[in-house]
């Protein structure tokens, strides 16, 4: 086997936008992600909706008017 052709392992420190760190094994030695298994949905159950100019509610309120006159 060829000798220094593999680069060097770290100890990593990984730090998400949640505010969640931990400890795993990287080529680098600091991390950082946007999103973790602490907050990401599927691990939590949980759904966050990022409304961006009120274009969640203008949704809503345009399929909400939908759903009534088909009933």
């Amino acid at each position: 086997m060829k000798k220094d052709i593999h680069p060097k392992y770290y100890q990593a420190k990984v730090h998400c936008a949640c505010g969640n760190e931990f400890v795993t094994g990287s080529t680098e030695k600091a991390i950082k992600v946007e999103i973790c298994s602490k907050c990401h949905p599927f691990f939590t159950g949980t759904q966050k909706i990022v409304d961006t100019a009120g274009r969640v509610e203008r949704f809503r309120k345009k399929y909400a008017q939908q759903t009534t006159q088909d009933k």
